[in-house]
């Protein structure tokens, strides 16, 4: 097993270049596309967590007590409070996106200097956040996961917009002959497994579950 760990956006683009015999993806719209331009052949949802806001602890833009995500995001933006974001097309950068939308703003790096892209992975997008004392948005197993918080803390979460689902995509051997579709299909199967789902539900960090596995809930071709 040879595990290539990059955002959502890369790991498309990567099958779609046929580097790769399956992914692990968060972004069901992009996943489709996949699917739906022939690259992809089958998705299935695997295990889901949540998104957290997390930012400075005296929170110059007050979004600890906001009600909702969206007027958490409103708040940043009329207080031009920095913003992290990792402008990498990955899955959290597209939920990301989604939210600002949602939120009634499109805030651009090039013309609003509060927002900033760093182009890089969430490890390092963290570590930008908490050197420049900016707000981000990252999903919960991270940022449990990461070890450099200084004071930085989870400010918005709970929300049901923040759900995070996880899907299995198969790639697409009549656009891949040479993906080990058979060796795939074998590693996805046992993921989706009661067994597989068993593991997953065992990964903690710090006392808390990272993933939540959901595989019997949902099967999707389409």
């Amino acid at each position: 097993m040879r595990v290539i760990a990059v955002g959502t956006g890369q790991a498309l683009k990567n099958a779609q270049n046929c580097d790769g015999d399956l992914v692990i993806v968060h972004a069901r719209a992009a996943e489709l596309r996949f699917i739906e331009q022939g690259y992809g052949l089958q998705r299935r949802e695997l295990m889901y967590n949540d998104f957290v806001i997390i930012g400075p602890p005296d929170d110059p833009a007050d979004i600890g007590d906001a009600p909702d995500t969206r007027s958490a995001l409103q708040r940043i933006a009329a207080s031009r409070t920095s913003f992290a974001s990792r402008g990498d097309a990955s899955g959290t950068h597209i939920k990301e996106r989604t939210l600002w939308r949602a939120a009634g703003i499109d805030p651009q790096a090039d013309t609003d200097k509060w927002y900033r892209e760093t182009g890089n992975g969430m490890g390092a997008t963290l570590n930008y956040t908490v050197q420049s004392y900016s707000y981000t948005l990252t999903d919960r197993a991270t940022w449990l996961a990461f070890g450099n918080r200084f004071d930085h803390k989870i400010l918005v979460e709970e929300d049901p917009a923040l759900f995070n689902q996880y899907a299995i995509v198969s790639i697409n051997p009549a656009h891949c002959p040479l993906v080990a579709a058979r060796d795939a299909e074998v590693f996805a199967n046992w993921l989706l497994s009661p067994r597989g789902q068993t593991h997953i539900a065992r990964l903690t960090r710090k006392g808390q579950q990272l993933f939540f596995p959901n595989a019997a809930t949902q099967d999707t071709k389409d």
